[in-house]
């Protein structure tokens, strides 16, 4: 078949197949278009799942009539006209191919007026004819689109679609995202006639807390942080989900680079990273984040649909994101939460703790450890390598065994209040200002023990050793390319890795803590982050590993009686230590059971 040009009808269907895949894609785009023209208020209008017709209503600047054919042509737009423009894009489309690449699989309408029309004017597409003239009409100021017939010309494209019902909930899905990223819009949304949404703008921070209720649940906004950082021209604010509060799926998590909704490997690396010592097991944190950052610093031309970015300095963008997320987890202690106080742990979604995990550590024969020092005081700057150096005991403090009434009430009182009884030696039971406190005695006591072990080794540094008998590693090119541009990083981790050959690397020198671990498998996974990320955390994670093993078994068991003074030396310690309100292994230390619960179930009050 000899060479020759494609016809513009084509080339459009073939650009309507990468950019629009289902109603919800058609939403998406005329939505962002809305946003582009400064919209305050929205209406998404969808009957059958949206393949019989779209609507999507603004109130934006509008498009006067002299343009309106123009809008429908490819390649046409008012966002951007140079490349510098192109490299830094601050408007959510830019490409001038959503209208026409919709127009060419559907039938399109256009109604739009400017502030400063007596008159709105509308062009609608007709095949074969292609578009039809302005012709006046009566609108509001703004813009109207409607898309009928989606891949009426199409089949093959039709073949794909689901049911009604979920196609509306991909539309769905795509107008709450955009909620979630652009507060002070108004949205209302109808399927078959019947409102499924309506949000008012939501200016102060009560209303956009109130919104994500509406948009991810009540439970979310109960076992939610507030989050706002600034650093190296960096600005992340958002809201960040609780360990406690945590998903099967990554269904609830939302980032948005300005004002863009992405889906990122990068961040979304930076941010299970945060919460690597708090998480349970491979359970996914749930977050809404915004993330501004110079326009000129990121790439968002990567992906036909614009879901993906490129950052410039993807190191100093995943770095700022991890350690954000990771200060604001560690600054939870009781007492201290971020939009409400804790309370019970939500069972939706969520694992159910196991009860009683210790009879296999009380068979094993474990002989509790002596301590040497105390968790509030500062750790000697060395390596420490024996258990015996790490646990510690629980002390007697200052606090009375066992408080008056009055002291519980006192509205100073610790917020986990103080001790009362011991619980089959498994969990200790205190009273607060709010009810009774429950605490896994070990689990609390093993964080506790944890991040004392952590601060130690951040003090001391990584100690390494050299190896009898060096290591060699086998990998590519690039792998090795990677290596040896990153050497600083190895050093810093306290790893010596030498490139000895085009695609062979040796190691010299490893960790301590990683003696007879497998440093090879780390070695090639630490590379593929590297490539990938600019940046690992994997050595970390395995030395983090051993320490929570090694608090493990330094920290109190089951079934050790403790007395009062000794409970509430634990509390105390609790209260000033850094992620206290999970354990190592991502399972809550404590709970709250608030008074009214207390007297619903003794049906008092009725």
């Amino acid at each position: 078949m000899p060479i020759h040009k494609l016809p513009s009808q084509l080339i459009n269907q073939i650009a309507a197949g990468e950019v629009v895949s289902r109603p919800a894609s058609v939403v998406k785009e005329l939505l962002e278009n809305a946003l582009d023209a400064g919209a305050r208020k929205m209406h998404v209008d969808v009957h059958n799942g949206g393949l019989r017709l779209l609507r999507v209503s603004d109130d934006g600047s509008g498009i006067v009539a002299e343009e309106l054919s123009l809008a429908l042509e490819r390649h046409a737009t008012s966002k951007v006209t140079s490349l510098r423009d192109l490299e830094s894009v601050t408007t959510l489309g830019f490409r001038g191919e959503a209208l026409p690449s919709i127009a060419s699989v559907s039938r399109l309408t256009l109604t739009s007026r400017t502030a400063d029309s007596d008159r709105a004017w509308r062009v609608a597409s007709r095949e074969p004819e292609g578009f039809h003239p302005p012709v006046p009409a009566a609108a509001p100021t703004g813009t109207t689109v409607e898309v009928a017939d989606l891949f009426y010309n199409t089949p093959a494209r039709r073949k794909f679609m689901r049911s009604e019902r979920t196609e509306f909930q991909h539309i769905e899905r795509v107008v709450r995202q955009i909620a979630l990223g652009r507060f002070e819009i108004g949205f209302t949304l109808t399927h078959n006639q019947r409102e499924t949404l309506r949000l008012a703008p939501a200016p102060s921070e009560r209303d956009q807390v109130d919104r994500l209720g509406k948009l991810l649940g009540d439970a979310f906004v109960a076992e939610v942080l507030h989050l706002s950082h600034e650093a190296a021209g960096l600005k992340l604010m958002g809201w960040i989900g609780l360990p406690n509060y945590s998903r099967s799926q990554p269904d609830q998590q939302h980032f948005f680079v300005n004002g863009r909704w992405v889906r990122d490997k990068l961040i979304s690396h930076a941010v299970r990273h945060a919460y690597r010592d708090v998480m349970y097991r491979d359970r996914q944190p749930a977050y809404v984040l915004h993330l501004q950052i110079d326009p000129e610093q990121v790439d968002v031309n990567v992906h036909p649909a614009k879901h993906e970015v490129r950052f410039r300095q993807s190191q100093l963008v995943h770095g700022f994101v991890a350690k954000s997320v990771e200060r604001a987890l560690a600054q939870v202690r009781p007492g201290e939460t971020g939009l409400t106080q804790p309370e019970r742990p939500s069972t939706m979604d969520n694992p159910t703790p196991p009860g009683r995990d210790f009879t296999a550590e009380v068979s094993s024969g474990f002989v509790q450890q002596p301590i040497s020092w105390r968790v509030n005081e500062k750790p000697s700057p060395r390596y420490l390598n024996s258990i015996s150096d790490y646990a510690e005991p629980l002390r007697a403090r200052t606090e009375p065994a066992k408080p008056t009434g009055d002291r519980v009430a006192d509205e100073l009182s610790p917020p986990l209040g103080y001790a009362v009884a011991q619980l089959h030696g498994v969990y200790i039971l205190a009273e607060n200002t709010q009810g009774l406190i429950i605490v896994d005695m070990h689990a609390a006591h093993e964080r506790i023990t944890y991040e004392a072990l952590k601060s130690a080794m951040a003090e001391a540094g990584i100690p390494s050793q050299p190896l009898l008998m060096p290591i060699q590693v086998h990998v590519s090119t690039e792998e090795a390319d990677a290596a040896e541009g990153h050497s600083d990083e190895f050093s810093r981790l306290g790893l010596e890795v030498h490139r000895s050959g085009p695609e062979t690397l040796t190691v010299r020198r490893v960790p301590v803590p990683l003696e007879g671990s497998d440093v090879d498998g780390l070695v090639r996974d630490v590379l593929s982050d590297l490539i990938q990320f600019g940046t690992s955390g994997r050595f970390e994670a395995a030395i983090d590993e051993i320490l929570a093993n090694m608090a493990c078994h330094g920290s109190v068991r089951a079934n050790r009686r403790l007395t009062l003074a000794e409970m509430n030396a634990l509390l105390r310690d609790m209260e000033r230590t850094e992620r206290s309100g999970q354990c190592n292994h991502g399972r809550p230390t404590w709970v709250q059971l608030q008074l009214d619960e207390l007297d619903h179930l003794f049906l008092r009050g009725r």
